[in-house]
């Protein structure tokens, strides 16, 4: 699997990523470069899969990447992973904004998908 290295050796990376997770999950989004966005998508897209699933082994894998936040895994299985249960993939979506002063990342907001209600129809 190809991925982005982003700068970083291997355990401040996965520490970064599991820390943007999160933070999506916590507040439902996130503003972060484009690169950093694209590549915590994966990881956010998982926890929702592992939440979906709802069994003692989604939950523990969860735990073990999210380190060990009960609060933010609580909000994974209990609001945020029955919202999609009919959706098959593509929880996020990415909106970009400008670049940073500085550097010149282009800056983004990862954000979750709103579910449409249409029950009283």
């Amino acid at each position: 699997m190809a991925y982005r290295k982003l700068g970083r050796d291997n355990q401040h990376r996965r520490s970064m990523l599991a820390t943007l997770t999160k933070e999506v999950i916590k507040n439902e989004q996130i503003k972060t470069t484009e690169k950093r966005a694209k590549e915590v998508r994966k990881f956010v897209d998982k926890m929702i899969t592992y939440g979906k699933k709802n069994d003692l082994v989604s939950r523990r894998k969860a735990l073990a990447f999210l380190h060990n936040d009960k609060e933010v895994v609580n909000k994974l299985f209990n609001d945020i992973a029955p919202r999609y249960k009919k959706r098959n993939g593509g929880y996020t979506q990415i909106l970009k904004l400008t670049e940073r002063r500085g550097d010149d990342a282009l800056m983004v907001i990862l954000k979750l998908v709103e579910e449409e209600k249409k029950e009283e129809k």
